[in-house]
């Protein structure tokens, strides 16, 4: 069930009778048995912690558990979330970025998250003087799957999706994810290790998507619509407050590039009153129409390829 929106509609999820079984992409099942893999050598190999996942400490000159850390999960739980939310989030994803722009997200999203859960563990210590920050392992796939599930903000920020008892829109799950991990922290000290992963992990996906991914559709890099911004995150009520803190990272991501549009603007003519949020709704249409076309050849593909195998087995 869509909401009503003056914006043309967001791609819906795909459904049907056994569609929620299909679909899944190479790409991320070739995460998947990465994910899978590692886990079983952590098993077989316990030592391998020290080399594999992100510990501070050993960093330096350990300096490749910036990538690998975040493939590390210690437990069946984790492995088995990782596995499933990738499969279902790339599902959705892959068919509208790619498998290249996919494949791209996950590398920046998991370094970016990687290098900034660093830097807070070396603060802590100096802060705190406990070794426990340089030498505690941190890992796990999750601050891709809340970067994830900012993508499908993004894309499908109007999309209703069934939650148990509750209906919620894909705008709200990556601020849900966070409030939750933030609660459950205080109770379970286990989860603690957890939540810089998430938090950086839907910060530096927003950042990326926001002011640096390339859209294909329309040739321009990130996404400057007002129902991306970074108080969209938050409920209504705080956005008076939050707005003026993010103007500030926002004049420093891409305060030069602003300048130089505003200075090739003075060249050209003055822009009218309100051109710029009319072009950003312009860009916005033709961007929501292409994701939506090539949405449509992917599934008009994907049915032709079934009823070519049922015509083949039909034949036998």
């Amino acid at each position: 069930m869509m909401s009503s929106s003056s914006s043309p509609p967001p791609p819906s999820i795909p459904t049907g009778g056994g569609g929620f079984f299909r679909g899944y992409t190479k790409l991320c099942k070739g995460l998947a048995v990465i994910l899978l893999l590692v886990h079983l050598l952590i098993q077989l190999f316990p030592s391998a912690v020290t080399y594999l996942a992100l510990v501070p400490g050993r960093t330096i000159p350990f300096a490749w558990n910036l990538i690998t850390g975040g493939y590390v999960e210690l437990t069946i739980p984790g492995v088995i979330i990782s596995i499933v939310g990738l499969l279902l989030f790339g599902k959705l994803l892959e068919p509208l970025w790619g498998s290249e722009e996919l494949s791209k997200f996950i590398f920046v999203v998991n370094f970016s998250t990687s290098v900034c859960v660093f830097i807070t563990a070396i603060a802590l210590y100096y802060t705190t003087q406990e070794e426990s920050y340089l030498y505690a392992p941190l890992s796990g796939f999750y601050g891709v799957l809340t970067g994830l599930l900012v993508g499908i903000k993004q894309l499908m920020s109007e999309q209703e999706l069934n939650l148990f008892v509750l209906k919620i829109k894909a705008k709200w799950i990556p601020s849900l994810v966070a409030l939750i991990s933030v609660i459950v922290s205080f109770f379970v000290k286990e989860l603690v290790s957890y939540l810089p992963v998430i938090l950086f992990g839907i910060y530096m996906s927003w950042i990326y998507l926001r002011y640096f991914q390339r859209r294909l559709e329309t040739g321009l890099k990130g996404d400057p619509s007002e129902e991306f911004s970074f108080s969209s995150f938050f409920p209504e009520f705080l956005r008076p407050v939050l707005d003026p803190i993010a103007s500030i990272f926002h004049r420093l991501l891409c305060g030069r590039s602003e300048r130089a549009d505003a200075r090739g603007q003075t060249l050209d003519t003055t822009p009218l009153p309100g051109s710029d949020s009319i072009e950003a709704n312009r860009r916005r249409e033709r961007g929501q129409r292409a994701l939506e076309q090539r949405l449509a050849e992917k599934l008009a593909a994907v049915k032709s390829s079934e009823g070519t195998s049922q015509d083949a087995s039909d034949k036998v």
